[in-house]
């Protein structure tokens, strides 16, 4: 039984990346061979070189959506936050929220955009035993979509390490993957975040096949884990689609002997969670709360690119599962050590 604790690591400050590099793909890349045991220094543009023709690239085309919510209470003028989670048929919103005080059902918000404009009101409906709300926007047109009305008011939400959560305008591209179709997360498949049209365009001349699958991204993946052993942890939910064809795609290179290189750890929770049922992959959605920790043994995922993780992170968990455990503590010191960018806008790694 695995103790959280030896999950847990020192990192300086300085270390965390506040903002990304000006081109993407000049980014570092530390190279990990398991079965070499060995730690190289590239770039993320030295990828072409570094992949097969063979391989199959796994990318997660999930669309980070502006959920973050400014607002004031109507009647008092208080400030409000909040985080829009989902909604349902009935254009109702599950979010998450503070303010001074408490509230009330029956409580309007009122809603204010990126010039602190007010937009539209939203009427609290009810509280759940998580702490969430229940919320309905007011005086909106029923066909308008959720993700419409969000487009106005929503900010985007930044992870609390960078500046704070502080968004700057050009958070809107650069905290979003170039191949973002799917809106749906609240945080960015980040490894992804290095990959331009440029790099994709050569790895696909190279002959790599490139494929699709969708993970929504949720507040979970910011969670540390907070039980004594890993064991007691209860895993988040996520929602995620494996198409028919993107598993035949995968199925038929991985046959051919190329490797499923999959862009981040979304990416591997999709595959494997695809692959639970059967052992195989196969076309597959719905609601993912796999848990990957050791022992766990990999049934589709061959290679992993992804960026240095949070201490004490089901994210960690899985990668030290994937690259060996003595490896990746060897991997991360080294990182801290050679000045590696850590977590979202930070530098990424490649097991290979």
């Amino acid at each position: 039984m695995a103790n959280t604790d030896e999950y847990d690591y020192r990192l300086p400050s300085e270390r965390i990346a506040q903002f990304p590099l000006h081109n993407r793909i000049d980014a570092r890349l530390m190279v990990v061979d398991r079965q070499a045991g060995s730690i190289e220094h590239q770039h993320v543009r030295d990828l072409p070189d570094l992949l097969r023709p063979e391989d199959v690239l796994v990318i997660n085309d999930t669309r980070v959506i502006p959920a973050k919510l400014v607002g004031y209470r109507q009647t008092t003028g208080g400030r409000w936050h909040g985080l829009f989670l989902e909604s349902d048929e009935h254009n109702l919103w599950r979010i998450l929220c503070k303010t001074r005080g408490k509230l009330q059902p029956g409580d309007e918000i009122v809603l204010q955009d990126l010039e602190m404009r007010d937009a539209f009101s939203l009427r609290m409906v009810a509280k759940m035993p998580g702490g969430e709300w229940i919320v309905q926007p007011q005086d909106q047109d029923e066909d308008v979509l959720p993700f419409d009305l969000l487009q106005r008011v929503g900010r985007v939400p930044l992870p609390h390490y960078i500046r704070h959560g502080q968004m700057v305008e050009a958070d809107r591209q650069t905290y979003q993957t170039v191949y973002a179709k799917r809106p749906g997360s609240v945080a960015a498949p980040t490894a992804g975040l290095h990959l331009t049209d440029e790099l994709l365009r050569q790895l696909g001349d190279r002959g790599l096949e490139i494929c699709r699958v969708t993970l929504h991204v949720g507040m979970g993946t910011f969670r540390p884990i907070a039980t004594a052993t890993l064991d007691e942890h209860i895993m988040h939910t996520e929602w995620c689609e494996v198409s028919r064809d993107a598993a035949r795609r995968i199925a038929e290179r991985r046959e051919s002997g190329g490797r499923v290189v999959a862009v981040g750890t979304t990416s591997v929770r999709v595959l494997e969670s695809a692959a639970a049922s059967k052992g195989v992959l196969s076309a597959w959605k719905g609601e993912t709360d796999l848990f990957i920790r050791p022992p766990y043994r990999f049934k589709v995922v061959d290679s992993l690119m992804t960026n240095f993780h949070l201490p004490r992170s089901t994210l960690l968990v899985m990668v030290r599962t994937f690259g060996g455990d003595q490896l990746m503590r060897r991997a991360y010191q080294e990182a801290i050590e050679q000045e590696y960018r850590f977590f979202s806008y930070g530098d990424a790694m490649l097991i290979v």
